[in-house]
C-alpha cells in the first residue's frame, strides 16, 4: 500500500479508500448489501493490505453500515491507526428534521453516527449532498461547532457544483470557521465532467479529492454489456442505472478491455491506474464484495500506463449531463 497526504492537512491516508456502502444489512433500498458476517472479512482483509481509510454514511443500510464498520474496526484495528469517514444529509426518519444540513439535524446526526460507529470522533465528517433548504452559513457554522466539540477532526463535502463549494469555503474563511478539506465527487473514465471546474479548483485550493464510483458501479470492470443484469445489485440499483448508458460509455469500456487484455490484467486495474495518473486524485473510494476485489485494487497501484494508452482510454469521451448530485 502507498500513503498520501490528505489535501492540505497533515493527515496521511492510504492511496485507496474502502467504501462501505455494500456492508450493513439487506433491505428494500439495498437488497444487495452484505450482512455483518459477510462484510467483516472484507474489512479485515483491507486492513491486512494496508488500507487505513474507510468511508461510510449514515444512510447506508439506514445506519447498519456504520454499525458493522464500527464493530469490525474496533475488533481488527486500533482506533487512532485508521481514518474513519462518514456523511450526513439523507433522510434517516419520517420527520421533517430527520434530514438535510440544518444545525438541528447535523447536531443530532453526528451523535447518532458516533453511537453506531462506537467511537468518540470521526476523522472526516462529510456533507453527502447540497441542502437547498438550509442557508449554507448555518451548515458551515454547525460543522465548525462539531469540529470544535471534538466530534470530528476534519470536514469534507460530496457532489455539488463548484460555485457552491467555493461559496462554502469563502464563508468559512471570512467567519473563521472550519474549511472543507476534501471533496468526494462522481468521477471515472466514463464520467469526467468534474475535470471542467471542480478538480482544477481542488488542485488550486489543495483540497483532497476522493472520488466515488471510480469503477462506474462495476461497469468498467468487465466487457461492455448493455443488458448486464447478472447480479442483485445490477438488477435493483436504480440510482446506478441512472448514471450510465450513453453509447459512448460502452465504447470506452471496450477501450479499457483492450488495454487490459494487452497488459494481461483485469479491467479494474486499468480503470483505477488511469485515475491514479491524475494529480488531483488523493484516494479513489473502491468497493469490495467478492474475493479478489481488494487485491485487484491494490495491484492497480503498481500498474503503469503509457501516454498512448492514456490517450486511447480518454479520446472517445464526450460531454455528459451533470449526474450524481441528487
Amino acid at each position: 500500500m502507498k500513503y498520501i497526504r490528505f489535501g492540505n492537512t497533515g493527515m496521511k491516508v492510504s492511496r485507496l479508500c474502502l467504501g462501505t456502502m455494500t456492508y450493513g444489512k439487506p433491505n428494500d433500498r439495498w437488497p444487495w448489501a452484505l450482512d455483518e458476517e459477510q462484510s467483516r472479512p472484507f474489512i479485515k482483509k483491507a486492513l491486512e493490505l494496508g488500507f487505513n481509510f474507510f468511508d461510510t454514511a449514515d444512510i447506508y443500510s439506514y445506519g447498519a453500515s456504520e454499525e458493522v464498520v464500527g464493530k469490525a474496526l474496533k475488533d481488527f484495528a486500533k482506533r487512532d491507526e485508521v481514518v474513519l469517514a462518514t456523511k450526513v444529509f439523507n433522510p434517516m426518519g419520517p420527520g421533517p428534521n430527520d434530514k438535510g444540513l440544518s444545525r438541528k439535524h447535523i447536531m443530532s446526526a453526528i451523535d447518532v453516527s458516533l453511537q453506531r460507529l462506537g467511537t468518540d470522533y470521526v476523522d472526516l465528517y462529510q456533507t453527502h449532498r447540497w441542502d437547498y433548504e438550509t442557508p449554507i452559513e448555518e451548515t458551515m457554522e454547525a460543522l465548525h461547532d462539531v469540529v470544535k466539540a471534538g466530534k470530528a477532526r476534519y470536514i469534507g463535502a460530496s457532489s455539488m457544483y463548484s460555485w457552491q463549494f467555493a461559496q462554502a469555503q469563502y464563508l468559512a474563511d471570512i467567519n473563521g470557521w472550519t474549511r472543507f478539506v476534501s471533496m468526494q465527487p462522481h468521477y471515472n473514465l466514463i464520467y469526467r465532467e468534474e475535470e471542467r471546474e471542480m478538480l482544477p479548483f481542488c488542485v488550486d485550493q489543495k483540497i483532497a479529492v476522493i472520488p466515488w464510483s471510480p469503477l462506474a458501479r462495476g461497469m468498467l470492470t468487465r466487457k461492455a454489456n448493455k443488458e448486464r443484469n447478472d447480479t442483485e445489485r445490477a438488477k435493483t440499483d436504480q440510482f446506478g442505472k441512472s448514471l450510465y448508458g450513453m453509447e459512448v460509455d460502452f465504447e470506452i469500456v471496450n477501450r479499457v478491455t483492450a488495454v487490459a487484455e494487452k497488459k494481461g490484467i483485469p479491467n479494474a486495474q486499468v480503470a483505477l491506474a488511469w485515475m491514479l495518473t491524475k494529480p488531483a486524485i488523493t484516494a479513489p473510494i473502491i468497493g469490495a464484495s467478492k474475493p479478489g476485489h481488494l487485491e485487484d485494487a491494490v495491484a492497480a497501484l503498481e500498474v503503469k500506463l503509457t501516454d498512448d494508452e492514456i490517450k486511447q482510454l480518454e479520446e472517445l469521451y464526450v460531454p455528459h449531463p451533470v449526474l450524481g448530485f441528487s
